[in-house]
């Protein structure tokens, strides 16, 4: 009988209780005020009218396998009635629900009926055709006996699908607008809450009067409605800045005619616009956003004095003096560093991130100190006619404040002579030719004091030499293992043991299995098991999304491990009974609408319930907008803490991928435009996780996972230099800095070849340029058949295959299938795959299942590491 690690109470333990306890408390610092007339914090409690889908509906987090399945879920109407409102605005919101109930209940005659004419499951029709929500009532009628209005809008999306310029999506409706216009009109203050997980279009929101306040909320989890009124009364000082540029209309962004559905091709997408992303474009080309990649407001105002900016060795620091000036209210500041690089043979964006650095609370008219340090060859380019990264010769401008527009110059760093920092191989190349955007010709942003600033900035020197040049060396292919000299048949406890070497247990299992090994514990698949399979594989821990085989446990004493999804929490099934036999039988969905807990489901006799009960934190983005690693690091902690009480081993988050487009339905999942800020974010939530004993994170989705629609067959065109600046970045801090215990490829292919399949990136890129040392695992399902499930019609691009992922380093088909075993051991047969190949991925699965909390001897994992190299530093005074 399987043995399970839930709890067998209902009653809210003290790890829940003092987990929401936490994430309430921290989510407030990832809220971002977009405008404050001085309305915001609100004086006192009373009377509200409350109004939009997100009131009552509040979205935690977004769908699919994102989303967690808490306890419950603390709507934004809960969480002012709990701080003292009264809310006078209740049949308004009945009304609403009606409405929703009726076209979900439509929807879900919808999804039944097109499964039973297609034979698709539902699941699988519902992840490419989502639930929209649907119209809001008109606002007519000004509520009794109060002045302030509350609007709460709320979007969601998933993964599966992207999402769309139009109305009720990207768009505020025409109704939100009406209701807005009224409410403006009608009442002293209104308050609009962004419940979103995605960038949206305010700009009509703006041009509305009588609207008194944003706050741009986010998806802070499920006691994300405690945290927006600890926010909105001042309890909760909001001090977020914006991780994305938010621009005044669609088209503004450079990947907006060519993104998914945009241009009508879904097979191939061409990042022509290169390393202009996000606020590089923008401020590249001139391009005046609605609101600035880094902005934020608070209930105070900062000054931010640069003291000194120096040179050591190969680092600059910047030392600075922030003080709150307000005189009523305390908050935190950021500051963001930024760098200027000069025009050379390689062409430069504006501006780009160097480093930042968060206040401690400031009290009125108290100052910290901070220096930010990072290393100069971080403001090299890559430069793909020399295959190397490159600083070039000239000034590097060091620009210092609070928002990518918002800075001053305070330094120019002068190189008289060319350094190559990295010498690599060019890895990607794409057999499509592709133009990308230029910025010759083009007058950047500019501000009128900026020529003054630089003729008036601090001079200072570098001295080249100090930095040193670095080589990759790249490995060949896998070299069979020498078989093992000694007598008898090895174990993993002969391993632990000292016994025999790792290299020997591996040199003396058979191809099967390893076969066996390297397919996850699923050996029906997803094509024959469904729903029962996608994120929810898991035998050991009902609702995680798989576990690594137990086929060997009592032959080679080789025992699995468990992985659950994320990135805004653990997503395990909350309660399940189990019959005498041992047969588990699921109460609720893994993976279901909205993520709540459903109601406890009638015992049966002669069954036991099982609770697990996970904390549903703040999204990607959400955390991101707080730029305090110390915050997000805390954050996974608590995850990690919940892991080790279901034991959990690998958290399959964060995911990472860069904010391309606003539209990508699982951009919420993700951090940020930059790669900067996103690869620092992910380290931090690793070392928090991987603070706790044998637990690891599962960085994802590696790599150029931008869209959604056709997801497994989309071919990402990208230039060499785009994907190591940007794409890539984000991957390659999180590796060096943290080095997390794994790393999950995408779907999609890159440069028409698999991610799944591709040697480059998993094997020259990952492990032999950034020295990743864990096991890399495929997204569920990349290497199977799954027409059947998702009907994907005629495909220009074909599957990856299980062969080829071997070939290429990935070493975990998840979440394993019989079909892909089979194909493993017939491709050794054949000579398609060396034994070298398979003993190379299978040791490099067992190197973390043994130092995984399988074992009871484990340790944090990256220990083993030492001091990590560092990508910026951060010192008070």
């Amino acid at each position: 009988m399987a043995q399970y690690f839930a709890s067998t109470s209902e009653a809210v333990s003290q790890r829940e209780q003092d987990h929401m306890n936490r994430v309430r408390a921290l989510a407030g610092e990832c809220m971002a005020i977009l405008k404050n007339d001085g309305t915001l914090p609100l004086k006192e409690t009373g009377n509200v009218a409350l109004y939009g889908s997100g009131a009552r509906r509040t979205v935690k987090g977004g769908t699919g396998s994102g989303d967690v399945n808490s306890r419950y879920v603390v709507s934004i109407e809960d969480g002012l009635e709990d701080a003292g409102f009264q809310v006078k605005s209740k049949e308004w919101l009945s009304r609403y629900d009606e409405i929703r109930a009726e076209a979900r209940a439509e929807y879900d005659r919808n999804l039944k009926k097109q499964s039973e004419e297609t034979g698709m499951p539902e699941f699988s029709i519902q992840f490419n055709s989502p639930f929209q929500e649907p119209e809001i009532p008109e606002v007519s009628e000004k509520a009794e006996d109060t002045n302030l209005a509350v609007f709460v809008i709320a979007r969601n999306s998933g993964e599966g699908a992207d999402r769309y310029c139009r109305k009720g999506d990207y768009l505020l409706t025409d109704h939100e607008i009406q209701a807005l216009t009224f409410l403006g009109a009608n009442y002293e203050k209104t308050v609009v809450v962004l419940n979103v997980g995605n960038v949206i279009d305010l700009s009509q929101l703006l041009e509305i009067p009588g609207i008194n306040a944003v706050l741009l909320a986010g998806q802070a989890g499920n006691t994300g409605g405690y945290a927006t009124a600890d926010v909105l009364l001042g309890k909760s000082w909001p001090s977020g800045k914006l991780t994305d540029t938010w621009a005044k209309s669609y088209e503004d962004y450079a990947s907006s005619r060519n993104f998914s559905h945009n241009n009508g091709d879904l097979n191939d997408e061409y990042y022509q616009e290169g390393i202009y992303v996000g606020y590089r474009y923008f401020d590249t080309f001139n391009v005046e956003p609605l609101y600035c990649f880094g902005y934020g407001s608070s209930y105070t105002e900062f000054s931010i004095e640069t003291l000194d900016v120096t040179t050591d060795g190969g680092n600059v620091s910047v030392r600075v003096k922030v003080t709150n000036t307000g005189s009523e209210y305390p908050g935190k500041e950021v500051v963001q560093v930024y760098y200027s690089a000069p025009d050379g043979q390689i062409e430069k964006p504006y501006q780009e991130l160097a480093a930042f650095a968060k206040t401690k609370l400031l009290l009125p008219g108290e100052s910290e100190e901070l220096t930010i340090s990072w290393p100069i060859r971080e403001m090299a380019s890559y430069s793909e006619k020399r295959a190397a990264w490159v600083l070039e010769a000239g000034n590097y401008y060091i620009r210092v404040g609070s928002s990518s527009r918002t800075t001053r110059i305070e330094a120019a760093l002068e190189l008289t002579k060319e350094v190559v920092t990295e010498q690599l191989k060019n890895l990607f190349r794409d057999e499509t030719p592709l133009e990308e955007l230029s910025r010759q010709g083009v007058q950047p942003y500019s501000y009128p004091e900026e020529e003054e600033q630089k003729a008036a900035a601090r001079k200072l020197s570098v001295d080249g030499s100090a930095i040193a040049c670095k080589e990759a060396f790249y490995s060949d292919g896998t070299v069979e293992f020498p078989a093992y000299k000694g007598n008898g048949k090895l174990t993993a406890a002969d391993v632990k043991s000292g016994k025999a070497s790792l290299e020997d247990l591996v040199s003396q299992l058979t191809v099967e299995e390893m076969a066996v090994i390297c397919n996850g514990a699923a050996e029906g698949g997803i094509a024959e098991n469904e729903e029962s399979v996608i994120g929810s594989a898991s035998a050991a821990v009902p609702g995680a999304a798989g576990d690594t085989t137990s086929l060997l446990l009592y032959d080679r004493q080789i025992r699995n491990i468990i992985l659950a999804d994320g990135p805004a929490g653990l997503r395990l099934i909350p309660h399940f009974q189990v019959a005498e036999d041992g047969t588990m039988i699921p109460c609720a969905a893994a993976m279901g609408e909205g993520g709540e807990a459903s109601a406890a489901a009638e015992t049966k006799e002669g069954t036991t319930d099982y609770y697990q009960y996970c904390t549903a934190i703040p999204i990607a983005t959400t955390l991101a907008q707080s730029w305090d690693m110390e915050l997000i690091e805390t954050v996974g902690e608590i995850v990690g803490r919940e892991m080790e009480e279901f034991h959990v081993t690998l958290w399959l988050a964060p995911g990472m991928n860069i904010h391309r487009n606003p539209l990508c339905g699982r951009n919420f999942e993700y951090y940020s435009e930059d790669p900067l800020l996103s690869g620092m974010c992910a380290a931090a939530d690793t070392k928090g996780v991987q603070s706790h004993a044998g637990l690891g994170t599962t960085i994802k989705h590696y790599a150029a996972n931008n869209q959604e629609d056709n997801r497994m067959f989309t071919n990402a065109h990208i230039s060499e230099r785009a994907l190591r600046e940007i794409y890539l970045k984000g991957f390659e801090i999180a590796v060096r800095t943290a080095q997390p215990m794994s790393i999950m490829t995408s779907y999609n292919l890159l440069n028409g070849t698999h991610t799944a399949n591709h040697y480059e990136l998993l094997t020259s890129a990952a492990r032999d340029e950034w020295g990743f040392a864990g096991v890399i695992m495929t997204d569920w399902g990349t290497s199977e058949d799954m027409r059947s499930i998702f009907g994907f019609g005629q495909l220009k691009y074909s599957y990856s295959s299980p062969d080829g992922c071997v070939r290429a380093g990935n070493d975990l088909q998840m979440p394993g299938c019989r079909k892909n075993t089979e194909a493993l051991i017939e491709a050794v047969k054949d000579g398609r795959l060396t034994v070298g190949e398979l003993q190379g991925c299978t040791y490099r699965i067992l190197n973390i299942v043994l130092q995984s909390n399988a074992y009871e001897d484990c340790r944090p994992y990256a220990e083993q590491f030492g001091e990590l190299p560092w990508m910026m530093k951060v010192e008070r005074s």
